[in-house]
């Protein structure tokens, strides 16, 4: 069949997301489907077999001075100046712009798609596109989670405030998601939640688990890395990451382990805090941030690295779990939202926002070869046997043939009367 694949920011450097796109039209390329990818910049990587359809936007966050990105013609524009003056003030108008631009590119250019997956822009214009074409669309989890514990974790009316405008698409989302007719979503967990914030009817929610490329990150087949190397998958400026909590417990870690050390998979600490905690507890020399790097490059560090930790707060999935158990490093994570799933026993389990199970935990393993290795062998196993992305690639397919069947049913109906 021929595959739409609608994603408003899709480079995998951009998160979860990106690898979500690439990863998926790959595999669903792979199963004999024609598959276009219709991204928003930052455009993605894909396979040679898939194509990439850009609608462009202003991309005002690759941006350093966007004060300067104005134009006179945004005033002839209304997406454009839409666009350019909510980021000025704070927002995140990405979703709602793509929405817009991907409608009209959809009813000028006709182009011939048997069904489009929407990949979590849950932006208005969907509504109008179902009509037009059969459409699923993913939720990889309700970014009320997120909003939720930004605002839990504010210290002041400034910070609330700025989270506000930040995530001031949400009130679209949640109008837009009990609307939509078929949702795919990644995990059970996710699932209640999408149904409790967005109050979505269960039945229109298909739970179809992300996979992991097991070709790509597999194990060190070398010895055993020597010191005591941690790696993590945690964008600094996110609290629902849960950061903070793994570089809180590094100093005890430290006393037992001096040789410690963290590389951290994502940005930087623009975040004031984080950046103050880090110098608070003399960590400058012991923690590295990474980003922007290759998949190749993120294997050679799991397999530099003793340990893996997921300290996340929330997930609606965990790629980073997922990748360090495929790498074979031993995993500590918690078990919040999709986690659980995707580590199930083979990991040692840690309570979300709790240094001392941090802490507990990775001087347990350091000390621990054997159980190391136990770990190691039970998290690739679990991911070859559950998370290939040819396993999740057939069951699009089987949900997409069910949507167009319903589509074709309704406009069938609509006919006839």
């Amino acid at each position: 069949m021929k595959i739409g694949l609608l994603s408003y920011r899709s480079h995998p450097y951009s998160g979860g997301q990106g690898i979500y796109v690439k990863h998926l039209s790959k595999a669903l390329s792979k199963l004999g489907n024609d598959v276009s990818v219709i991204s928003g910049p930052p455009y993605p990587e894909l396979h040679d077999s898939v194509k990439l359809i850009k609608i462009p936007s202003l991309d005002l966050f690759a941006s350093e001075n966007r004060l300067k990105e104005f134009k006179l013609n945004y005033f002839l524009n209304p997406i454009d100046f839409y666009e350019w003056s909510n980021v000025m003030t704070g927002g995140f108008p990405e979703p709602y712009t793509f929405g817009k631009r991907l409608l009209k590119y959809l009813e000028s250019s006709s182009p011939a798609f048997d069904v489009l997956l929407d990949n979590q822009s849950l932006c208005g214009s969907l509504l109008q596109i179902q009509k037009l074409y059969p459409l699923a669309v993913t939720i990889h989890h309700p970014i009320t989670k997120d909003h939720k514990l930004e605002m839990e974790s504010a210290k002041n009316w400034k910070e609330k405030l700025s989270s506000k405008r930040w995530h001031n698409f949400l009130p679209m989302q949640k109008r837009v998601a009990p609307n939509l007719n078929q949702i795919i979503c990644v995990s059970g967990p996710s699932k209640q939640d999408i149904v409790d914030e967005f109050e979505v009817d269960p039945d229109k929610i298909e739970i179809i688990l992300n996979g992991i490329d097991i070709q790509k990150f597999v194990p060190n087949t070398q010895k055993e890395s020597q010191g005591h190397k941690l790696i993590t998958t945690a964008s600094a400026d996110i609290p629902l990451k849960g950061l903070k909590f793994l570089i809180e417990a590094l100093p005890g870690i430290l006393e037992s382990f001096p040789d410690t050390s963290l590389d951290v998979i994502g940005k930087s600490p623009t975040d004031s805090k984080i950046r103050q905690l880090i110098k608070e507890l003399h960590l400058e020399e012991k923690i590295i941030f990474h980003s922007g790097i290759s998949e190749e490059e993120i294997v050679d560090l799991y397999h530099a690295s003793k340990v893996a930790v997921i300290p996340s707060l929330y997930e609606g999935f965990g790629f980073g779990a997922g990748e360090a158990m495929s790498c074979g490093v031993p995993l500590i994570s918690t078990h919040s939202g999709g986690l659980k799933e995707v580590v199930g026993d083979s990991a040692i389990k840690i309570q979300p926002g709790s240094t001392v199970d941090i802490e507990r935990a990775v001087i347990q393993l350091f000390q621990n070869p054997l159980q190391r290795k136990e770990l190691s062998e039970k998290g690739r196993k679990r991911i070859e046997e559950l998370f290939d992305w040819k396993i999740a690639a057939q069951s699009y397919v089987d949900v997409f043939n069910n949507v167009i069947k319903s589509y074709n049913n309704e406009h069938n109906q609509v006919q006839k009367s």
